[in-house]
């Protein structure tokens, strides 16, 4: 029995909150929280009536430490479940360190405003002495370790699909399969089709960011670094057939790297169709993908928020998709042949036993296959 605080209520959210209310002896009782609540209110409306967990909404503004502090204090939840922006990762932990609630994200804290001097500084030292450009990291959140180990409480990193389910069958293989892992390529293939001419399927202002920026990846202890979709594979996928996909920068990467002994080398890669690459290029020629603001009319605007409110919502996607999605991880390497995560300190999911969440993921409906003999990747 649990009492959860979820902010957010967007594509990613609403599909994690599904996944909640199927399970009630768990996730007995949930508040979603939001800068709109009229969202929330319309997500629980839909939910309540085929669930045990009892669902309540509340208004928040996921930037301001404060209020979410005073939310905490009044829904006195076990955990607090952010699945709002990434930008908002650090205020949320600040908040759960002065409530002392565990926390719990999706996907690593990326800054707002890429311009503030404070951060570049920050910023262009760790590229510097990293060698990878992305915007988004995880030293941030790593550097609370220390105090959340002192304040007794958890923070757990990168919980979704990828990163999450696919660090956690990192940790599995090598738990399992390897004595020690050499390479990791992690395959992201979503061959749904939800019948518009451009969409994204999460948040459009992260993964435009995501997808346009520089890929890289982890090899013989340093990072390599590309120019974005410069490096194309093609990949016959079980159940969805062959793809084009492409080498990006992603978050588990960073973690892995750190959290797997003796990995030489880490990639990630991702499909995507010719209509969705020839629509962002096109955005991007024209500067929609910009993140500073322009004047237009006497009015600030930064054009890729613009874009976002243009584009279909990720969370009416789901309903409209056909199709299925394949994602995994092929490892080389030496072979061999609810409470249980609960750790003071920070820590990303590829750090705990692996079992359990194995288990429940065939349980609640993402099944998972070993394949031994797996086509390569070039």
């Amino acid at each position: 029995m649990s009492r959860v605080l979820i902010i957010g209520c967007g594509g990613v959210a609403t599909v994690a909150i599904n996944k909640c209310c199927q399970n009630s002896d768990v996730f007995t009782e949930i508040c979603i929280a939001s800068r709109t609540k009229s969202k929330c209110d319309a997500l629980k409306d839909k939910l309540q009536p085929d669930t045990k967990t009892v669902i309540t909404t509340a208004k928040v503004d996921a930037d301001n430490v404060e209020e979410l502090v005073k939310l905490i204090e009044s829904y006195k939840p076990e955990a607090v479940l952010n699945l709002a922006l990434p930008y908002q990762d650090l205020t949320i932990m600040d908040a759960c360190l002065k409530t002392k609630v565990h926390y719990i994200d999706t996907a690593n804290y990326e800054a707002e405003d890429t311009e503030d001097p404070e951060w570049r500084a920050i910023y262009e030292k760790r590229c510097k002495e990293e060698g990878f450009s992305a915007y988004f990291d995880y030293s941030w959140q790593w550097n609370y370790k220390k105090q959340f180990e002192e304040a007794g409480i958890m923070g757990l990193l990168g919980t979704g699909f990828d990163p999450g389910v696919t660090s956690v069958f990192s940790a599995y293989a090598l738990k399992h399969y390897f004595d020690e892992i050499d390479t990791i390529d992690i395959l992201d293939c979503n061959g749904g089709d939800h019948g518009y001419p451009f969409a994204t399927n999460f948040n459009p202002e992260i993964n435009l960011r995501e997808v346009s920026a520089p890929g890289s990846y982890w090899e013989d202890g340093h990072w390599v670094e590309v120019p974005a979709m410069s490096i194309k594979r093609e990949y016959d996928f079980p159940q969805v057939g062959m793809k084009d996909m492409y080498l990006l920068h992603h978050e588990e990467i960073e973690s892995l790297a750190k959290n797997i002994p003796g990995v030489k080398r880490i990639r990630f890669f991702m499909t995507f169709g010719q209509s969705y690459l020839t629509h962002m290029k096109c955005l991007e020629n024209v500067g929609m993908l910009r993140t500073d603001p322009v004047k237009v009319n006497g009015v600030e605007v930064v054009p890729i928020q613009l874009l976002k409110e243009l584009l279909p919502d990720p969370a009416t996607l789901g309903e409209r998709t056909v199709g299925k999605t394949n994602i995994g991880c092929i490892f080389r390497g030496r072979k061999v042949v609810t409470g249980m995560w609960n750790k003071a300190g920070v820590y990303n999911v590829e750090e705990f036993d692996p079992d359990p969440y194995m288990e429940a993921l065939n349980k609640w409906g993402l099944p998972w296959v070993v394949e031994e003999n797996p086509q390569l990747v070039e």
